[in-house]
């Protein structure tokens, strides 16, 4: 097993864990990488606010000649778990008193000040409740458009003559898919409008605002949007086209871009752009889970932190990506989902990214858990993320 252990803030005894359960955890991640399901694993756990348990397995680069390991200071991507860093952003934004959960998006982004758009508000996309086509639709919908196709091609055909830049309403005109509340369907483009809304309220770039409001204040110092040439050296290597990528970042080589390509950056990666470390992650789950506050730097109140981690759905169904679920639980941008599979305790709440990675916060616990499992290939595999929660809950004491 390549193995190489991390820095830790005290002995699993001192936190009442029973450390013969990390040595499960490490079987279960040399299983999947044996099985190439996974090319490696990172993780760090934490309860009352002391890391005991950090650790990575595997190597750091996707080709077999190479024996670097993989560390606990790799810099991973984080996809997904973006979202709960905007949706403190926007929680932070509602107690400054500048913005509300039940605001419309029409009364910051004209394109939505139209039928059907004008019923979607700030908390139906923070819930994926907005009725906006989800992330799934390209594979059950015949002859669908996703957003990020039709934004694409508005770019290949913009010219500065055209006017000022007006990507949402071109990927507007695809519609939307449900009346607003009807159903959860998971939607990263209406987290991609939060971060338009926010930088219409603060006048600076989302990406800016999360920046200088939480991940500075916290000290996450390996979580960007972009990676600096340093951070890009301790980055995870997946394939051959983000090794070149990353080669080129190192030695500061500045690939030509063509127009319509460069057009992105106008668009908010507040859905799935930031990159970060399990270090990092922590302290931003411990933030959250000492209601907002993380040593003597408080991010946002704990009734912002209580409204965001409160299950507010009931009643909706998920029918994403195949499921059949009748009542999906979740929070404002959390994920509270429940049920049989699951070891954690009532009210935990958390968010996963097609990294692939997960972030678990166990309130009656006092327990933080941060993982990285990058998937080999395409597929999704639930033993990676569900097996491994139960596998690091089953040490409690």
């Amino acid at each position: 097993m390549l193995y190489t252990p991390g820095k830790t803030d005290c002995s699993p005894a001192e936190v009442h864990y029973d450390a013969s359960r990390i040595g499960v955890l490490h079987t279960l991640f040399q299983k999947l990488i044996d099985e190439n399901k996974i090319q490696a694993a990172a993780y760090s756990v934490s309860r009352y606010g002391k890391t005991f348990m950090n650790g990575a397995i595997g190597p750091l680069s996707y080709r077999k000649d190479r024996t670097d390991p993989l560390l606990p200071t790799t810099v991973h991507r984080i996809a997904s778990i973006t979202k709960a860093v905007t949706s403190v952003a926007i929680a932070k934004l509602v107690e400054d008193g500048i913005l509300r959960f039940d605001l419309p998006v029409g009364a910051f982004l004209e394109p939505f000040n139209v039928e059907p758009f004008n019923k979607i508000d700030i908390y139906s996309l923070l819930t994926h409740t907005s009725g906006l086509f989800p992330d799934c639709a390209g594979g059950t919908i015949p002859y669908h458009k996703s957003y990020w196709q039709l934004i694409g091609e508005y770019f290949d055909k913009y010219k500065p003559e055209d006017g000022e830049l007006d990507w949402i309403t071109a990927a507007l005109s695809c519609g939307i898919d449900k009346p607003v509340g009807e159903e959860w369907q998971y939607c990263s483009f209406g987290f991609c409008i939060l971060g338009e809304i926010i930088k219409k309220v603060t006048g600076i770039s989302a990406e800016q605002y999360i920046e200088e409001q939480i991940l500075q204040p916290l000290g996450m110092k390996d979580t960007m949007w972009e990676p600096t040439p340093e951070l890009a050296g301790r980055f995870i290597i997946r394939n051959e086209h983000k090794e070149k990528q990353l080669h080129d970042l190192i030695h500061g080589i500045q690939p030509e871009v063509p127009p319509a390509e460069k057009l992105w950056e106008n668009v908010s990666s507040t859905g799935g752009g930031l990159v970060s470390t399990t270090a990092d992650l922590t302290r931003f789950a411990n933030m959250l889970l000492f209601m907002g506050t993380l040593g003597d730097t408080r991010i946002i109140g704990r009734k912002a932190v209580e409204k965001l981690t409160t299950r507010t759905l009931y009643g909706k169904p998920d029918y994403c990506w195949g499921n059949n679920v009748k009542d999906r639980s979740y929070g404002i941008g959390l994920d509270m989902r429940k049920g049989p599979a699951f070891l954690y305790s009532e009210g935990s709440y958390f968010h996963e990214g097609a990294g692939a990675c997960c972030m678990v916060i166990d309130p009656v616990e006092q327990l933080t858990a941060v993982w990285f499992v990058p998937f080999t290939d395409d597929n999704w595999y639930a033993e990676a993320l569900f097996n491994v929660t139960n596998v690091i809950w089953s040490g409690l004491m």
